[in-house]
């Protein structure tokens, strides 16, 4: 994760959060998510985000009647936390990930643990594969097998 500014013309300052490709402009007065918000944006629940928020892969915000509020950056960084466990990251794997921007602000150790566990990932998942066609030849194979038994039998119950 990187954060850039710029000034345009206007001598006004834009500020964009890059985290792990997703570029995010945050706007000058930028308008705070609240939890319910985002949760409906995300199609989790309330407790899903608190607990990411537990485990350290949030901050948001608090507001004056303490209430949780949530930047661009930090839908960014849900946006990562969901993306990587379609991806089938554990939640601990992730939270390295999205984090390691914190300790190196060049997101180089960043991109280089997202590689080093994509890889990773891609082994799991092509051995699966493997795993996967192996078992279907072996099913289908049964199924042939069973299916000549039935007809076999079936035959001879009407030759009686």
């Amino acid at each position: 994760m990187s954060i850039v500014f710029s000034v345009n013309f206007e001598n006004f300052v834009e500020v964009y959060v890059n985290v792990n490709g997703i570029l995010m402009e945050i706007e000058r007065g930028e308008k705070m998510k609240t939890i319910q918000e985002v949760a409906k944006e995300f199609t989790v629940s309330t407790r899903t985000i608190r607990y990411y928020e537990e485990l350290g892969l949030l901050h948001p915000s608090r507001s004056s009647t303490n209430q949780r509020t949530f930047s661009k950056k930090e839908l960014a960084k849900l946006k990562l936390i969901f993306r990587g466990k379609r991806y089938g990251f554990s939640l601990e794997e992730i939270k390295e990930m999205v984090l390691l921007f914190d300790f190196d602000r060049t997101g180089i150790q960043q991109l280089e643990r997202t590689v080093e566990y994509g890889e990773q990932k891609i082994q799991e998942i092509d051995s699966k594969i493997t795993e996967l066609v192996q078992m279907k030849m072996e099913l289908q194979q049964l199924h042939d097998k069973f299916s000549e038994k039935l007809a076999i039998l079936k035959g001879e119950m009407h030759d009686e």
